[in-house]
Parts: C-alpha cells; sequence; structure tokens
C-alpha cells in the first residue's frame, strides 16, 4: 500500500479521493487552506477515517517542508473558476500562485521524496476560439456539434479528445492548468519521477460547493430547490448550452491503477481526459426540466449576452483512458443528480454554506 499526499483534501474532490483511497487501504494524508467556504466541514469526516490534515496553504513553499514523505501526490487544489481573474472577486496574481505557483511547489515536494505526482486538470486546457465557434444545432433541447458540417480536429460526436488544439486563448484559468502539465511532464522526466495528468471535465455530486461558476449542477439544483434566482446567459438565454459530468469517485480506479503502474508510458500517453463524455452531458434547460420533473415547475430568467469564455458545447471524449487504462465512468447522470437533490434535501443552508463570497 501507498502513503498518498493530496492537496486541497477538504476541497469536495480532495474528501471523495481520501475518503475512497483510504477505504481501499492506502496511507493517506493532505493539507488545506480552508479558504474555499464549506471546506471545513469536511475535515471531521476525514479525521473519522484516520486521514490526518495539516493546515498548509500550497502557496507557500515553507508549509510543505514539515509534511512527510508521500509515494503519490494528488493535486486537487486549485482555484477552479474559469473567470478567476477576470470577475473582480479575483487577483490575477492569486490565481497564478493558487494554479501554477502551488503545482510548482507540490512538484518540488515530489522531487525531493521522490514521489510520483498526478495533476487533476480541466478541460479549459483546450482553445476557446475554436470551441466558440463550433457548429452547433439544437437536439432535444441541447446543442451538439451540427450533424452536417465539418468539425475542427481533435472533435467528434463523443466530445474533445486529446489531440484537440490548446493554443491561446484558454483563458487565465485554463493557462495555469496547461503550464502545470507542462512543469509535471518536464519535473518527471528531468527526476525520473512517474507523472499523470488527467484533465476532467465538469465533477459534479453530494457536497459539492456549488457557485454559478463552478459547481454548477449542485448550484442549479440547490438554487433551483430554495427559489433562488437562476438565469440562463448567453447563447440566446435558451439554456442549451451543455456540460458533461463526472462523479470524482469514479476517478479512484483510475488513480489506483496509475499509483501502482510500473510499466514505461510515452509523455504524451501521460495526457489523457477524464469524463463522463456524451452519455452524461446534460444541458442547463435538461437539468432545469429533470428539476421540475423532481421538485416543481418554475420559471427560468434569462439573459442573451454572452460571458467572456463562455463556449456552447463541451464534452470530453475518454477513448484514450478506456484504451490505455480501461477505465470508463460509473456513475450515471441521474444518479450524479439523485445525490445531489438527496444532500440538498438534507442541507437546505448549503449554498449560504458553500457558496458564501
Amino acid at each position: 500500500m501507498s502513503k498518498i499526499l493530496i492537496s486541497g483534501i477538504c476541497g469536495f474532490v480532495g474528501v471523495t479521493l481520501a475518503s475512497e483511497l483510504a477505504n481501499h487501504g492506502h496511507t493517506v494524508f493532505g493539507f488545506d487552506n480552508f479558504i474555499r467556504p464549506g471546506s471545513e466541514t469536511n475535515r471531521a469526516r476525514l479525521k473519522a477515517i484516520g486521514v490526518r490534515i495539516q493546515h498548509g496553504d500550497i502557496r507557500v513553499a515553507s508549509d510543505l517542508e514539515t509534511l512527510p514523505p508521500a509515494d503519490f501526490v494528488i493535486d486537487a487544489a486549485a482555484n477552479p473558476s474559469v473567470l478567476a481573474g477576470v470577475d473582480g472577486k479575483t487577483s490575477t496574481r492569486q490565481l497564478v500562485e493558487h494554479n501554477l505557483c502551488g503545482t510548482i511547489n507540490l512538484l518540488e515536494y515530489c522531487k525531493r521524496h521522490k514521489a510520483g505526482f498526478i495533476l487533476l486538470s480541466t478541460s479549459r486546457v483546450y482553445s476557446i476560439p475554436p470551441l466558440a465557434a463550433l457548429p452547433v444545432e439544437v437536439h432535444n433541447e441541447a446543442y451538439r456539434p451540427a450533424t452536417d458540417a465539418a468539425l475542427p480536429a481533435g472533435i467528434s460526436a463523443n466530445g474533445v479528445s486529446e489531440t484537440f488544439s490548446t493554443l491561446a486563448p484558454v483563458s487565465l484559468y485554463g493557462a495555469t492548468k496547461l503550464a502545470s502539465e507542462t512543469l509535471g511532464l518536464e519535473y518527471g522526466e528531468t527526476f525520473a519521477l512517474p507523472v499523470y495528468i488527467n484533465r476532467c471535465g465538469v465533477l459534479a455530486g453530494a457536497g459539492q460547493f456549488g457557485r454559478a461558476d463552478q459547481g454548477i449542477f449542485s448550484y442549479w439544483i440547490n438554487s433551483y430547490l430554495r427559489g433562488h434566482p437562476l438565469k440562463y446567459i448567453g447563447f440566446d438565454g435558451q439554456g442549451h448550452q451543455v456540460r458533461d459530468c463526472l462523479h470524482p469517485k469514479d476517478l479512484v480506479p483510475l488513480l489506483l491503477k496509475q499509483i501502482g503502474n510500473q510499466r514505461a508510458l510515452e509523455s504524451g500517453d501521460r495526457i489523457i481526459n477524464c469524463a463522463g463524455g456524451s452519455a452524461s452531458a446534460m444541458s442547463l434547460r435538461q437539468l432545469s426540466a429533470w428539476c421540475a420533473q423532481n421538485f416543481e415547475p418554475r420559471e427560468i430568467d434569462t439573459d442573451p449576452n454572452s460571458r467572456p469564455f463562455d463556449i456552447p458545447w463541451m464534452v470530453l471524449d475518454s477513448t484514450k483512458a478506456a484504451r490505455l487504462w480501461d477505465w470508463r465512468p460509473a456513475t450515471t447522470t441521474c444518479e450524479i443528480l439523485g445525490e445531489i437533490a438527496a444532500h440538498a434535501h438534507a442541507n437546505p443552508n448549503w449554498l449560504d454554506v458553500s457558496a458564501a463570497l
């Protein structure tokens, strides 16, 4: 069994992975700066299963100096909003410090302890202009790639593959993650460390800290249930924009294989998409219809004006992960939504806890 260090361990993804990996017999420990509203609520849950947590900030190199050695590091700490640095709530320097400088600090830790490194990256490393200009059509209240149009290289009905362009612009957020990917691979090659880059689609499940710019499935369901204002933004205000979703616990079988892997991989094979894919894809309008069926019907406001970096359809193709690692998501979209709804019913003040600014 391995000793696994998780950054951002009390975030939604971090606590899910820590719990699952500990249940598989691994020694799991981690750190968190608890800057994200709601993260403090997960401390007791991890402590109860023997996971050790240290207060620390990924941006501060000295905070990592007292951490014991690990066999593998999973980087689950980040500012995950594509609007970070441009929304007036987070400075560009804070974004870079969290998402890039923090990764460098972790890579230095890995170099010092000869530890492997797994970066949870994002679909937002892919180039925005061709995605924004993607020819789409409405089918069943959701966008899909137009069936009679030529699609950009790297895109099919199955989603965006790893061969799709990562040329700028990708947003400041996407750029920090893309730079982190490159540095991770370079550290791996230079210091003979196992490094894996998992580009995740939208992660979702019960206990997620929902906000309009991140954790959209949790935010939408909780807001819909509580009668809070909701709005379809951009794309004519119809809510046809589509994302896929993945439960973070479905990453665990992949992580276990990566942690236990001893075979050499080409650098390009260390980067894979991990997402629910086309089978999990859902538009905001479809999500509202699910809420209406499970709660009660209500009106959604509209605003046709797009925000920076908005794209109509983002579905990741995880064929490569299936081929290299025999990995496929196991939790259906309906199961994810049902889990979020059950948590929302049980925690009526969840948005006050997790979406506070």
